[in-house]
């Protein structure tokens, strides 16, 4: 019989650019493919996106000559520089081992911005579980700042 774990996870941000400006990094898809998709290790093999309430964003990977692991996205609702929800599965090959809701809220916060991600996540057979999909966050976090420094 099969289990599936369920996580609720928060990750809070002090970002030095505008909630304009980290909003266009998660809605611009070469910003986006920048600090999202591409990293030392990774070979991209798709990614594709339509960043509006109902589109879609696919991506394929590998990592270190690794499995291919794919990301499917489909975006619920977007407020212009405050909010994207969307929710996104994850595969490796053809079996699928996670099902996820995440918010994204920007809000200003002096000369910056406060962000704050929030995921709700099914996990499912073979799957890398909450806590290393916290770092995982965390780690796209770290290079969306960088990203945003540049």
């Amino acid at each position: 019989m099969s289990e599936t774990q369920h996580a609720t996870f928060v990750i809070e941000r002090k970002l030095s650019a505008s909630p304009k400006r980290v909003f266009a990094a998660w809605a611009d898809k070469e910003s986006k493919r920048a600090w999202f998709v591409e990293g030392k290790g990774f070979e991209i093999q798709k990614f594709e996106m339509n960043f509006r309430e109902g589109g879609s964003e696919d991506s394929s990977f590998t990592f270190q000559q690794g499995q291919i692991c794919s990301n499917s996205t489909l975006y619920h609702d977007i407020v212009d520089n405050q909010r994207i929800v969307f929710t996104y599965s994850m595969a490796m090959g053809n079996a699928r081992f996670s099902v996820s809701l995440a918010t994204v809220e920007l809000r200003g916060d002096g000369d910056g911005t406060r962000l704050i991600f929030t995921e709700q996540a099914a996990f499912l057979e073979n799957a890398d579980g909450p806590k290393m999909r916290e770092q995982g966050w965390t780690k796209l976090l770290d290079q969306l700042e960088n990203y945003l420094t540049r």
